[in-house]
């Protein structure tokens, strides 16, 4: 067994400013912490973690699959997509694992991707993978969508937060 010694030695209390016998003590020596018997403890640090045991295997993307149609994609695949030549709407996700409304989204974005499945393309971009990327595209709140039209006249339509499927419709119907 290991053992490690704890010593608390207080300083010296300061000289009285005042020789008056109504004179406050205020730091007084703690004698809980000193001891005269040495007690042996084992080190936190030098002891091995304890062994887990698994119960489950953990989850690897669990909202992120590869039947799902709106796949995870990467900076480079998402700029190379916006330069590229399509002829449908591009829809970007950008989302976090850890967020709440994002798993929502990506459930009515999956929907969504079923309903327009050749009429729009829908990626979304993990905001914890892809910082950088996240953070030039001024992404503030998740989860934020961006709407891009085929058009390179068109601006481009943002959102902020989880909106309802029937405005993704309407943007996709109506704006692109």
């Amino acid at each position: 067994m290991q053992t490690c010694i704890f010593s608390f030695n207080a300083p010296p209390p300061p000289p009285p400013l005042n020789s008056s016998p109504f004179s406050l003590k205020t730091h007084q020596p703690n004698t809980l912490f000193f001891t005269s018997t040495v007690t042996q403890r084992p080190s936190i640090l030098s002891a091995p973690p304890p062994s887990r045991k698994l119960l489950c295997k953990p989850p690897a993307g669990k909202y992120i699959s590869d039947d799902y149609l709106v796949k995870k994609i990467s900076a480079r695949e998402v700029e190379e997509l916006v330069k590229g030549g399509r002829n449908v709407p591009l829809i970007i996700d950008f989302y976090a694992t850890w967020c709440g409304p994002c798993i929502l989204m990506a459930q009515e974005l999956e929907m969504l991707a079923v309903e327009y499945e050749n009429n729009a393309m829908i990626v979304k971009v993990d905001t914890d993978d892809e910082y950088e990327f996240a953070r030039d595209m001024q992404v503030r709140g998740l989860p934020t969508l961006y709407f891009i039209s085929p058009d390179p006249n068109k601006d481009a339509i943002r959102t902020e937060g989880l909106i309802p499927i029937q405005m993704m419709r309407d943007i996709l119907d109506n704006d692109m």
